[in-house]
């Protein structure tokens, strides 16, 4: 019998003191945000999209060697001394490589900001914009790229001629190394 007024004082006390909490927070401001019209500003360092400025970038290739899941794709292709369309770095230095694909797959990303730390150029950032769902997965894959198919074509065409005159120029000589290079993990020889 004492038990069950027990169970009965606990079920008024803890109504209580709900009602009691309800009762201070009724007439506070509210701090819900209502979403699609009002937003959260987000804190400097968040890790958000990455951003890409591809006048920074020298296509070293260390994001992708820095990233432990593979999103991040890059192919390079050598400057030609001869090339009519020469580009500057940020810097004012001349570029040495084209960037042919620049590709990140936010399907894969991690968000770890281990790329960003890697770049030497500080091309590759967290952006402040966090909205980008998407119906299909293949929509997440981004392509950052400055040339064109046609301009990639070109001058992979102008390279590959180089190089074969070089080998006719030079038969002796070891073969040269590839410049075309996809996610370099292993070292050339």
């Amino acid at each position: 019998m004492v038990q069950y007024f027990k169970n009965i004082w606990s079920g008024l006390s803890s109504t209580a003191i709900g009602m009691n909490i309800t009762a201070k927070h009724l007439f506070v401001k509210k701090v819900t945000i209502q979403y699609p019209d009002q937003k959260f500003t987000m804190p400097p360092k968040a890790r958000n999209r990455l951003a890409l400025d591809m006048v920074k970038c020298t296509g070293c290739t260390a994001c992708a060697k820095a990233c432990p899941v593979n999103c991040i794709d890059i192919e390079t292709i050598r400057v030609m001394a001869d090339d009519p369309h020469q580009e500057l770095l940020h810097t004012g230095k001349e570029r040495k490589l084209w960037l042919g694909r620049f590709d990140i797959d936010f399907a894969k990303c991690c968000y770890c900001s281990l790329c960003v730390v890697a770049c030497p150029s500080d091309a590759i950032n967290h952006s402040a914009e966090y909205e980008y769902s998407v119906y299909k997965r293949e929509d997440l894959l981004y392509k950052f790229q400055t040339l064109t198919d046609e301009q990639v074509k070109d001058k992979q065409a102008r390279l590959a001629e180089f190089m074969a005159i070089e080998k006719v120029c030079h038969p002796d000589d070891a073969p040269a190394k590839p410049v075309a290079k996809k996610n370099i993990d292993e070292k050339t020889e």
